[in-house]
Order: structure tokens, then C-alpha cells, then sequence
């Protein structure tokens, strides 16, 4: 399912009406469905992506189906940009009520060809930009907000050739976990996510062997998503796995 076919059920419409949403990696794969659904459902979205093209392709769609939305191009894991970004997302809707740190990156090589420039690079995408994103954004939410951490069965389990990608998931794992423990006295939720295999030009660009029918449609893994933003206030859930249903290398 293409994302820019997206139908929005119209039960669920404005359930998110008022909140104010900055998606990373929001141009394709999970975060574009992430946009379209939290969209659908009456939020103001912020749409950032290292690629600002991309980014205005999807806030246009957002923007012709009705939604409020503004495109940002930045790269995650420089300090400047990503404070900027938090600052021109409370500029434009005026608040940030929901961090959603999804942009995501891997090298799929052995420890000896994998180049140290290519581990930081995993590491300042996957591990460094939640950080600094969650540290700019918890300053504004002055009275309460979320941050979804999208990690991965990657965080919880480990295969060859893999390194720095598990290494940053377990550590997006761990930092999620912390801030859950440190944000709560603030009103602030932190939910990790683990999603298993999807329909995402984030494997199928790189294993096209792989048999499509074990993967989950992304649309599926953005309501999940969905479903946490909209618990009762009361209420947090610190992790969540979400996993398609013909997948066999998850328990």
C-alpha cells in the first residue's frame, strides 16, 4: 500500500485536533504514514526530513486532504539545526505537544568493512538526534507532552552484519527508557516503539529477496502509534511491540 493512498476512516477524524506533532524522517516509510494518520486524525503536523524536497511532497498531500502542516528540512544530528527545528515547530502552531523521533539509518556490513564514519553516522541519526530532539522539545512542553521513541525488534535481539544499527536501537532503547523514568514528574509520556519487519524502502531497497508477505504495511504500525498518543492522561505505556503477524523470527 502506497502511502499517498491513505483513506482516513471518518470516525476517527479530529481525535488529535489541537496537538501539534514533529515527525522525523517523515518523508517516507513509516514516518510518511505516521504524517498521514496523525494528520487524518486533526493534528498539526510537522514533517522534517533531511530531505526538504521530500518533506514539501508529503505536507502537500497533508495539505490537499485538509490538513495543517509545515515541511522542515534538517539533519537530526546537528545541535543547531535540531533546536531549530523544535523552535520553528513551536513558531509556526504556536506549541509541540508530541515528539515522535522516527528518522532512522544502517549500514549493512561486517565490523571489518564497516568505516568509522559510517558508525557515527548510524549513531548520530539513530542514538544523537533523539537526544538532542527530545532535550529541545521536553523544554517546551511546559505542561505536558509525549516523545515516541521509534526503536526495533533490532533493539531487543541482534544479527550479523548489524553492528552499529543494534547498537544505536539498544541505546535508543535505553535513552527512552531513562527518559520515561526523568520526563514523568513533568507530564511528560516517553513510549519506545519496536516494530518489527515493514513495507519500507528501509528494507526493500536494500534486501529485494525478501518475501513481502512477513512484512507489516506501515499504515498498521502509525495507528499503533496512534492508539498511545491517545491514552488517558493518567496513563503511559513505556514500551510497545508491534509486529506483523506472519513474522517467524520473533517469538
Amino acid at each position: 500500500m502506497q502511502v499517498s493512498s491513505y483513506v482516513a476512516d471518518p470516525a476517527e477524524a479530529n481525535q488529535l485536533t489541537g496537538k501539534t506533532i514533529l515527525v522525523t524522517g517523515g518523508a517516507s516509510g513509516l514516518g510518511a504514514a505516521l504524517c498521514h494518520v496523525l494528520s487524518s486524525s486533526g493534528a498539526n503536523v510537522v514533517v522534517g526530513d533531511l530531505n526538504l524536497d521530500k518533506a514539501q511532497t508529503v505536507a502537500s498531500l497533508l495539505a490537499e486532504a485538509g490538513g495543517k502542516t509545515h515541511a522542515l528540512g534538517f539533519n537530526v544530528g546537528d545541535p543547531v539545526a535540531a533546536e531549530r527545528a523544535v523552535a520553528q515547530t513551536v513558531e509556526r502552531f504556536g506549541q509541540i505537544d508530541v515528539l515522535i523521533n522516527n528518522a532512522g539509518t544502517d549500514v549493512t556490513q561486517s565490523i571489518d568493512e564497516l568505516s568509522i564514519n559510517d558508525w557515527d553516522r548510524v549513531m548520530r541519526t539513530n542514538l544523537y538526534g533523539p537526544f538532542l530532539l527530545s532535550k529541545f522539545a521536553a523544554r517546551q512542553m511546559q505542561h505536558g507532552g509525549q516523545i515516541v521513541n521509534i526503536a526495533s525488534t533490532a533493539a531487543k535481539r541482534a544479527w550479523p552484519n548489524a553492528s552499529a544499527y543494534h547498537a544505536s536501537k539498544w541505546g535508543l532503547l535505553g535513552l527512552s527508557h531513562a527518559l520515561h523514568a526523568e520526563l514523568r514528574p513533568k507530564k511528560i509520556k516517553v513510549t519506545a516503539v519496536l516494530a518489527g519487519g515493514m513495507r519500507t524502502p528501509f528494507l526493500l531497497d536494500r534486501f529485494p529477496n525478501i518475501d513481502i508477505n512477513t512484512l507489516q504495511d506501515p499504515v498498521n504500525v502509525a495507528k499503533a502509534v496512534k492508539s498511545v498518543l491517545l491514552l488517558p492522561e493518567q496513563t503511559v505505556i513505556p514500551e510497545i511491540m508491534v509486529l506483523p503477524m506472519q513474522e517467524s523470527s520473533w517469538p
